[in-house]
């Protein structure tokens, strides 16, 4: 017998939604600013080992000469990322959801047991409500990590007027690595992320749409349900 249960609140699925067109205009609007300061990749004695964008990427994108428009996009596209975090904050603090986001004190311990049983080393499943630990670490992260984007953001746009900004960020430039390093991270959630949607199959995704998964109920608990429903109505008829 399948029952159908809610699981994710319509605020939680807009903002999840919301996020991802967002966050992709802004990577790829970012990707037109660094090009007029790619100075970042990997050295031994001034002989670059790694460059993370090779000019033939910059050419087969149309990167080169747009950073005006990547700006302007960058920046437009900024407060529909900040609003949009500011709502999903809000809505977990007011609605208690934070209690199902908040890694745990063995959050750490079962995550590790997650990755095992996510690599098929593992058998036994670890505990899983509504999210595992593994889930509990990687959203609270992202969360952290959006934050740390606006604000070396906006060290980087406005150097000047938000110098104090700036200066808690270690200054310019280690604000600029921050924010490229964060880039980096958000591509790479990306990718676990939808791998992973992609193992637990249609259900979970459905959830994440419609706000409800349906569930499989155990024969036992079936018949517990309808013993418990016979009692109460013998019950009632034995009262009349």
């Amino acid at each position: 017998m399948k029952e159908i249960k809610e699981k994710h609140a319509l605020l939680m699925r807009w903002t999840h939604w919301v996020n991802f067109p967002v966050l992709t205009v802004m990577i790829w609007s970012g990707l037109f600013i660094y090009w007029a300061n790619d100075a970042y990749g990997i050295s031994i004695f001034s002989f670059t080992l790694i460059k993370f964008f090779p000019e033939w990427f910059y050419k087969y994108f149309h990167i080169p000469h747009r950073l005006a428009e990547g700006m302007a996009f960058h920046f437009l596209f900024m407060w529909f990322f900040f609003i949009n975090g500011l709502l999903y904050i809000a809505y977990t603090l007011f609605s208690g959801a934070w209690r199902e986001l908040v890694p745990k004190r063995n959050s750490f311990k079962e995550a590790w047991q997650v990755l095992l049983h996510d690599l098929h080393i593992r058998k036994t499943t670890p505990p899983q409500k509504k999210y595992n630990a593994a889930q509990r670490i990687a959203y609270s992260a992202i969360i952290l990590m959006g934050a740390g984007s606006v604000i070396t953001g906006l060290a980087i746009y406005k150097p000047v007027q938000l110098y104090w900004l700036c200066w808690l960020c270690g200054g310019y430039h280690f604000a600029r690595i921050i924010h490229f390093a964060l880039t980096i991270g958000y591509v790479l959630f990306f990718v676990i992320h939808i791998l992973q949607v992609a193992l637990a199959g249609w259900n979970n995704f459905r959830s994440v749409v419609s706000g409800f998964e349906v569930i499989e109920t155990e024969p036992q608990i079936r018949e517990e349900k309808t013993l418990t429903a016979n009692n109460a109505e013998n019950e009632t008829n034995g009262s009349k």
